[in-house]
């Protein structure tokens, strides 16, 4: 009787050993933090590198369980930290400072796109745009209130053109203006609307060309990654964790060896590009996310921030210097 006793105990004691070491594993999947991230627009070409980290286990590999959100006009990342409903969010440089200005606790840990998709396009069949003044005589759409109004008035002024120069002409998200050539330089963002825009003027014979403001030394900044100076005091090893596994989402993202799999890991939210035209709207944006290869993935551009302040305060966009400098947190995600 003793061997079999013997034999039952060894069982016993490997099916606990099993049973043990699956609820280790479940409790590990349980002990992942989880976190939400805010996007500043709906997933498309721009928040690809955010999309591909989720899908391709980035963040879980550094312990994080996340939520990624898509924006929109409704949505505002900086306020959702503020009031706890995301600990991560995306915003533009222009909502950073202005946030900055009213007391908000954001800070800075990555900036996504180094070059500003925000351009202008024109046909190029009309008129050629090598230089600020060339917009003399034109009219060219902008949303007021926007990000691209500011751009396009620091333009004029580095310039030295007045606003009697130009015809400013308010625009929305309906083309038909632009379609008419009622409104000849159109206010898109380069990498999603401009290759949109390109196709129906290209099938019409049309040529198209952009203006972008960083060739003309307005280096506005654009999307970046942001959280709460609370999340980074209480939760520093988080923030870490979740800007590493990011960037490094972004960056692997950004490989053209891997697009295909960035496609479909877009295309499981945008259903309504196709292929063909999301692999040209990535190759743009790969542009835009690490125009220099010697530079990472993330890098702030602190010249460019310091520039984006200086002209809020030069068109009363604020009452006053914010320091923005000081809110530039990159973290090491080696």
């Amino acid at each position: 009787m003793k061997p079999r006793i013997t034999f039952f105990r060894l069982t016993a004691l490997v099916l606990l050993l099993i049973v043990g070491s699956g609820l280790m594993a479940a409790g590990e999947v349980l002990a992942r933090e989880r976190v939400a991230y805010r996007l500043k627009w709906l997933i498309n070409a721009s928040t690809a590198g955010d999309v591909f980290a989720l899908s391709q286990g980035f963040f879980s590999r550094e312990g994080l369980e996340v939520t990624v959100k898509a924006g929109g006009p409704e949505r505002d990342a900086i306020r959702e930290l503020e009031l706890g409903y995301a600990q991560f969010g995306v915003a533009s440089a222009d909502q950073v400072i202005r946030a900055l200005a009213k007391g908000a606790p954001v800070v800075v840990l990555a900036q996504l796109f180094q070059v500003n998709p925000l351009q202008w396009i024109y046909r190029a069949d009309d008129f050629s745009l090598t230089r600020i003044q060339d917009l003399a005589g034109r009219t060219v759409g902008i949303t007021y209130g926007g990000n691209d109004e500011t751009i396009m008035r620091a333009l004029l002024a580095t310039a030295g053109m007045g606003e009697n120069q130009v015809r400013l002409a308010s625009v929305r998200y309906d083309y038909t203006p632009f379609f008419q050539n009622q409104v000849q330089v159109w206010p898109v963002y380069r990498n999603t609307q401009g290759i949109f825009l390109s196709d129906k003027l290209m099938a019409g014979g049309e040529r198209v060309a952009f203006f972008d403001p960083s060739e003309y030394g307005v280096r506005f900044v654009a999307n970046s990654v942001v959280t709460s100076q609370k999340m980074m005091r209480q939760h520093p090893q988080t923030v870490q964790q979740f800007t590493r596994a990011l960037l490094a989402g972004w960056q692997t993202a950004m490989e053209p060896a891997n697009e295909t799999a960035v496609i479909l890991a877009v295309g499981e939210h945008d259903r309504d590009t196709s292929q063909a035209v999301m692999h040209r709207q990535l190759a743009v944006t790969r542009q835009m996310i690490q125009p220099d290869p010697d530079v990472p993935v993330g890098h702030i551009d602190t010249a460019a921030w310091q520039q984006t302040e200086q002209i809020m305060i030069r068109q009363k966009l604020i009452p006053g210097p914010v320091n923005v400098i000081d809110r530039l947190k990159p973290q090491q995600t080696p």
